[in-house]
């Protein structure tokens, strides 16, 4: 069975914007196709990712590299009692909390991102990693 995981927007963009990890992200997007694990984010990430890739690529040119993701990493969203909950957690991110607490509420297995205080803040059931680590750890 696939791990399911959520990736947060700045794995994304390393990936369209071709960033310093974009190895990494490219690898969970291959994975994603090879079916080895189910790719979810939220509609605030694609939303984030949207703002920057418009500001770098163009309105259309961003259209069509978020429709590109869409086909293959699936949106979930958490509704009202999972941002409230998220709200009134200990985490200091709000964004962050929002998606995290939406992976929770999903039961997804990881949350791969590099936020380094989201990880401090993390609980047992839904941890928290970079790409590089879940990579090296799923092999």
């Amino acid at each position: 069975m696939a791990f399911r995981v959520f990736l947060d927007a700045g794995i994304l963009l390393d990936l369209t914007l071709k960033r310093d990890r974009y190895a990494a992200a490219r690898r969970l997007i291959e994975w994603t196709v090879e079916g080895r694990i189910e790719a979810y984010v939220t509609p605030a990430v694609i939303q984030e990712t949207a703002r920057w890739l418009k500001h770098v690529y163009g309105p259309e040119r961003a259209k069509e590299l978020l429709l590109s993701l869409l086909a293959e990493v699936l949106v979930i969203d958490g509704g009202h009692t999972v941002a409230v909950s998220a709200l009134h957690s200990h985490m200091s991110d709000m964004e962050e909390a929002l998606s995290y607490y939406t992976a929770l509420h999903h039961k997804l297995d990881y949350f791969i991102t590099h936020d380094k205080d989201l990880h401090k803040a993390a609980i047992p059931v839904l941890p928290v990693c970079t790409p590089e680590e879940f990579l090296e750890n799923n092999q």
